[in-house]
């Protein structure tokens, strides 16, 4: 296999996730979101998209960097870095069917500080094997401290959709 097509896997991977979460964030915006209480520093809904998408990219080239200089296999100097990924990955891609599908803003807030921890020791992780990967998580874990900070604010905001959060959570226990 070309390593072009290898790098292209590696990139196109984390934005399959991205674009799932767009289409669970579009059928919620008007109808959830757009009501709900928000910070005067929120960007503009417009932002997410190309933000997110260059995120995703720059993580799944960081990805494969990791990959082809830990020995081109999941296993050796690749394998925990690689793990790592997979698992702020999977972080990543749950925070919207938590904050957009399930309309828990405190769930969301939970999944973004391990999402956070985990993408920063991924981070660190990648710089032992390929700097420049390393790196290129830098902007990511700027990004996900901003939409923490958001998230919270959002949940501080509107005490009343928390509210109806936690009756949700009483009525599946009962």
């Amino acid at each position: 296999m070309s390593e072009y097509w290898k790098v292209a896997g590696a990139v196109i991977l984390p934005n399959v996730g991205g674009i799932m979460g767009g289409l669970i964030t579009r059928k919620n915006l008007d109808s959830w979101y757009k009501k709900l209480n928000f910070p005067s520093y929120r960007p503009p809904n417009w932002i997410f998209g190309p933000m997110w998408t260059s995120i995703y990219s720059s993580m799944g080239y960081a990805s494969y960097l990791v990959w082809r200089d830990g020995g081109s296999s999941f296993t050796g100097d690749a394998k925990w870095p690689l793990i790592t990924y997979g698992t702020q990955l999977a972080l990543n891609w749950a925070w919207t069917p938590i904050f957009f599908g399930s309309h828990n803003i405190k769930g969301g807030l939970i999944d973004l500080a391990a999402l956070t921890a985990t993408a920063s020791l991924c981070g660190v992780l990648f710089y032992h094997v390929n700097k420049t990967a390393g790196l290129l998580f830098v902007p990511y874990i700027a990004w996900l401290s901003f939409a923490s900070m958001l998230n919270y604010s959002v949940y501080k905001l509107n005490p009343e959709e928390n509210k109806k959060s936690k009756a949700v959570e009483n009525t599946k226990q009962e």
